[in-house]
């Protein structure tokens, strides 16, 4: 029997290439062990049938961009329930035309980078690209949410105009929110606040100041990438043409 060696080694031995270029093609997810995709270069193999795609491209790993329907009751951070453990093979919208081959490396050392109250339901946003994360958490005030958030109370024309002022979150002055109503029933208003910023948490005080309680939420954008027809529970790419 051989001694194990290294996947990319063997690779590298049997179609001639250097070694940096057979780490890239068994990350890239073109290299099979007895049928199965492997995706780790230091994978040790000895007699395993060892197979290169014949569609394969040399081409370094890039960063990727996850969007996520979060449900309630989940964690945007890695709290007791974190939303991260959505992002599993099984729970890719099968409707995203805009998704590269989906590989194991995409789904690891994801950080969300859109803070959300565990109540709420909605878009989250996962990151592997540092753009995003400078983006969307160092310029985070600048960038417009969209929330759609389920009242009780009357939500009079006062009350209207007092949301629509800059509050004071936390003893901070923040910037005022536009807020419309989008919805009404005899029991609930749905308010729809375009708020700039993720702070879990100030919409509640912005309600609760105004007199109204809050008894869902659901933020259905983030800067101008919306989360629409994204099912709940399912994840998708961000794509590559669009921009936060």
């Amino acid at each position: 029997m051989t001694e194990p060696v290294r996947l990319s080694k063997r690779l590298s031995d049997m179609v001639g290439c250097s070694r940096r270029e057979a780490e890239l093609y068994i990350e890239g997810g073109w290299v099979r062990v007895d049928g199965q995709v492997v995706e780790t270069p230091q994978f040790k193999v000895q007699e395993q049938n060892v197979e290169l795609d014949a569609k394969a491209r040399l081409e370094p790993a890039s960063a990727v961009t996850l969007v996520l329907h979060k449900p309630a009751d989940y964690d945007w951070d890695e709290g007791r329930k974190p939303a991260s453990r959505l992002l599993l093979e099984r729970t890719h919208w099968p409707d995203d035309h805009h998704a590269p081959r989906l590989l194991k490396r995409h789904l690891t050392n994801q950080i969300c980078v859109t803070p959300l109250e565990r109540a709420a339901s909605g878009m989250l946003v996962f990151t592997q690209d540092w753009r995003v994360q400078r983006k969307l958490v160092q310029d985070a005030a600048l960038v417009e949410n969209e929330v759609i958030v389920d009242v009780t109370g009357d939500v009079s024309p006062e009350r209207l105009q007092r949301l629509n002022r800059a509050p004071v979150i936390d003893g901070r002055a923040i910037v005022a929110s536009k807020v419309s109503i989008s919805r009404q029933s005899e029991s609930v208003t749905g308010l729809r606040f375009a708020v700039k910023g993720s702070r879990p948490g100030q919409i509640a005080q912005m309600c609760e100041a105004a007199g109204l309680q809050v008894v869902a939420m659901k933020r259905i954008r983030v800067g101008r990438i919306a989360m629409a027809a994204l099912p709940l529970g399912q994840w998708r790419f961000l794509a590559p043409f669009e921009r936060f």
